[in-house]
């Protein structure tokens, strides 16, 4: 897990080895040890690591792309909970874990809005409803 999230997300950043052994004050060899899961870092650096990919670190440390239709660690805060299958009527069902990170409760009112270039989003409906009232407040 650490070692596959640590070069794809150096990879996908385009930095080599040699980058991020400066950022992080180590040397090369080190890098490519936690690289080939002969060794992992400090706690420290793997804080560091994440805050140079912008990812959480438990995402570094335990993420699986297998588990997750094969896309690499998202960025911070930003979450793939699988997928879903809409219903004769039109209905989904949301991941329990979305439901558990969301708070999001039987009975909840929920707001669907739409993009036609980016998609659908949904959001309670009162957190949604004080968002409008502050820009209406401007």
């Amino acid at each position: 897990m650490f070692k596959d999230n640590l070069v794809q997300l150096r990879k996908l950043q385009q930095m080599t080895q040699e980058d991020i052994a400066d950022k992080l004050g180590v040397t090369r060899q080190s890098v490519a040890k936690w690289e080939a899961g002969e060794s992992i870092p400090d706690l420290d650096k793997c804080k560091q690591l994440a805050e140079i990919f912008g990812v959480s670190l438990d995402d570094l440390a335990n993420y699986e792309s297998e588990e997750n239709m094969g896309i690499g660690v998202p960025p911070k805060g930003k979450h793939i909970f699988g997928m879903v299958t809409v219903g004769d009527k039109g209905q989904i069902v949301i991941p329990a874990k979305a439901r558990k990170l969301f708070k999001i409760s039987s009975g909840d009112r929920l707001v669907v809005l739409g993009d036609e270039s980016q998609g659908i989003a949904i959001m309670k409906a009162d957190n949604f409803l004080q968002m409008a009232n502050m820009i209406s407040k401007l």
